[in-house]
């Protein structure tokens, strides 16, 4: 941990990597003590903080002149939390908690899985931003051995290295901690090291690896630059004052920005910052920061390569066991919704059939058994079709719906919830019609699971069809089965995104392939959300009506 002391005007600074310490007039080298000699109005003991269920705590020491905690006093008040950015009083010095974890936990390389969003910057880059060293990144050269220091030759031996570490990597989560982690040891004058990707298809940059001393310090505005001209350069605050454009307050005075580029694209970008002024970034760091970032580029590169090899590997493993191959890689290979080709999105899948249908079939007579199913699905189609879902396939007794495809719907999750309810609600209600008429009466069992799956059309020009593969299909078919006469079960995946608006009950199912899986059944959907439900279908409703009156 790390506490400000102040006592008569005089400040220093106290660190301690243990996890407990006492405060007090005690002198300890072992670092477990903070000694606030010469401040008599502190006692020997006076109090301590220390770590126990993943916080932070102080307690007064029955201290004689008390200890206050941000204005308060604790004492005989028992343990009372500490944060950072506390002020603790004790006697006549003043104590600000500037950080409470371990400092070689601070200077940590993190790696973040999805990425921090970067705020966007401003367009221009801040005038108090002086440009010092600038440097083309697409030229892939190190300072030259002749006019290389021997500190130079030294970190260009170890860059010589790199790639073969970078190539053992077989993990984005740790390749790139490893490409700060030799940053770091390269160019040690650097107080905060990031790393910034582009997001593909998006263009926002995200914080995926960062290595700081106290927080990581980056302009969008300079990364941004960086990344647009395709150059490396150092730069340096000319005055005391924020940069405009950066994502945090009180930036970094000096740094370094390197673009990472690989085959004319700009991947990302290398940021390094000091603190001081007195830091200085030479063109030799320059240099080497633009080489290592050349080979992350590479190694970046290479990885999402590799992930979209796999990813394609596994589709058309799926397509090849429904599909000929040729048709398989037609499905891989085109694209757009209207024509032949596929597409790789999440979607949520809503599988339904008829509860004890089979035996129900074998004893009755073919026609009514075509006329009970046109009769069903003449009342649930409708209600798939309103809430945004397309018809898959009929499969015997069973309807297999898409919601967000072939269009997206950003609450596709939500419509399939919805279709479900009024689903169960539409055959309760034909069914108190057919048992009036001595019809037989059956009820259905309708499970709803989301996932990533191949979709499109397939067939020929003249006779296309909508489909989708996946496993999620069979996922969600396995919730069906498991799905009682009447009852809705979703999966845990489409709960995390439905749960405000439902209630249901959690609950495992065992599927006919003695699988166990976790599943939700709702029971209800919130009134308040039917009710606005109810009121903007009766408002198109409405709508429609009043345009019909107009055309006559």
């Amino acid at each position: 941990m790390r506490i400000s002391c102040t006592y008569h005007g005089k400040e220093k600074e106290w660190e301690s990597s243990h996890s407990e310490v006492i405060i007090g007039r005690v002198q300890d080298r072992s670092g477990r003590s903070l000694d606030l000699t010469p401040d008599n109005g502190v006692s020997r003991l006076h109090a301590r903080i220390w770590q126990a269920n993943g916080c932070y705590w102080i307690e007064d020491l029955n201290s004689t002149g008390g200890t206050k905690l941000n204005g308060v006093e604790i004492k005989s008040q028992g343990q009372k939390e500490v944060q950072t950015g506390n002020v603790i009083l004790a006697g006549q010095t003043i104590l600000r908690v500037m950080s409470l974890e371990d400092d070689s936990l601070l200077r940590k390389t993190n790696y973040l899985e999805f990425g921090e969003n970067l705020v966007p910057g401003e367009a221009q880059v801040p005038e108090e931003v002086d440009i010092r060293q600038r440097l083309d990144a697409t030229i892939f050269s190190a300072l030259p051995t002749d006019k290389a220091s021997e500190g130079m030759l030294r970190r260009l031996q170890k860059i010589t290295d790199i790639p073969l570490k970078f190539a053992a990597k077989l993990q984005l989560e740790t390749l790139l901690p490893a490409i700060v982690e030799e940053l770091v040891e390269i160019i040690p004058t650097g107080e905060s090291w990031a790393l910034v990707l582009r997001e593909p298809g998006t263009d926002a940059l995200l914080l995926k690896a960062y290595h700081h001393y106290k927080q990581p310090y980056l302009s969008e505005t300079l990364a941004r630059r960086a990344i647009t001209e395709r150059k490396a350069f150092i730069w340096r605050r000319t005055a005391e004052t924020d940069v405009t454009g950066t994502i945090v307050q009180n930036p970094m005075a000096t740094g370094m920005y390197a673009p990472l580029l690989w085959q004319g694209e700009a991947l990302g970008v290398i940021c390094a910052g000091a603190e001081s002024f007195r830091s200085i970034y030479t063109e030799e760091d320059l240099r080497l920061a633009t080489v290592v970032a050349q080979y992350a580029a590479m190694a970046v590169a290479s990885h999402r390569l590799q992930e979209t090899l796999a990813q394609e590997t596994a589709a058309k493993a799926i397509l090849m066991r429904q599909f000929s191959p040729k048709v398989a890689e037609r499905l891989l290979s085109y694209r757009g919704r209207t024509r032949l080709g596929g597409q790789r999105n999440e979607v949520t899948i809503l599988n339904s059939d008829i509860r004890g249908f089979t035996q129900l079939a074998h004893d009755m007579d073919a026609d009514d058994v075509i006329d009970m199913l046109n009769e069903y699905f003449g009342v649930i189609v409708p209600v798939i079709f309103k809430h945004g879902g397309s018809i898959d396939k009929f499969i015997g007794d069973a309807i297999l719906a898409v919601f967000g495809s072939p269009e997206p719907d950003p609450k596709q999750h939500e419509h399939a919830l919805w279709a479900a309810v009024e689903m169960q609600a539409a055959i309760a209600r034909l069914n108190e019609s057919r048992n009036v008429r001595g019809s037989a009466c059956k009820g259905f069992g309708i499970g709803i699971h989301c996932g990533e799956v191949v979709h499109g059309f397939v067939g020929t020009a003249e006779r296309m069809e909508f489909t989708v593969i996946s496993d999620a299909v069979n996922r969600a078919a396995r919730y069906c089965s498991a799905a009682a006469e009447g009852e809705i079960l979703i999966s845990p995946q489409v709960h995390e995104r439905v749960w405000r608006i439902i209630e249901s009950e959690r609950l495992t199912v065992h599927t006919k392939h003695g699988e166990q899986l976790e599943a939700y059944r709702v029971n209800s959907c919130k009134r308040i959300v039917s009710d606005q439900r109810e009121k903007m279908d009766e408002g198109q409703q409405t709508a429609r009506t009043e345009g019909k009156d107009q055309g006559h």
